[in-house]
């Protein structure tokens, strides 16, 4: 009885630390995807002197099919939603030039997880939602802006 209370009490005290370690490991994946999406953008726009045009969300800029992994591009996120390319769009009030946000589509919905968007942050930049170049967006998605 005192071994079970005691690998009880081990493993209750280890679950935060797995979860912790979770949602790491998912906000590193997340923002892995961002920084080779947003690359690969960057250096279409100083090959070609421009961006790509503006597709939905789901969808492979056709000028980029040969420069990203459209698996990659396609695939539900960890938070949900699928990654979009936002040329010269508005996000929460603000103009940017080029931003990949991730949108909620017909296939998998956004979930609105404020600890994993606070670790995605930490991952890429400075940790707050409101500023620097991951930030929430319109509708509060998540955006990763490439160029302001």
């Amino acid at each position: 009885m005192v071994v079970i209370t005691i690998i009880s009490l081990l493993a209750a005290a280890s679950v935060p630390t797995i979860v912790k370690v979770k949602r790491r490991s998912l906000a590193s994946v997340i923002a892995n995807d961002f920084r080779v999406f947003a690359n690969a953008f960057d250096t279409y726009a100083h090959e070609v002197g421009g961006w790509p045009a503006e597709v939905d969300a789901g969808v492979v800029p056709p000028e980029m099919a040969s420069r990203i992994s459209s698996t990659g591009w396609l695939k539900p996120t960890a938070l949900g939603g699928q990654f979009n390319w936002d040329g010269g769009q508005t996000h929460a009030g603000t103009n940017y030039r080029a931003v990949i946000a991730i949108n909620s589509t017909d296939a998998s919905q956004v979930v609105q997880d404020a600890d994993l968007l606070e670790a995605i942050d930490a991952v890429m930049d400075d940790g707050n939602l409101a500023t620097g170049s991951f930030r929430l967006g319109a509708d509060d998605e998540p955006i990763f802006i490439v160029s302001p």
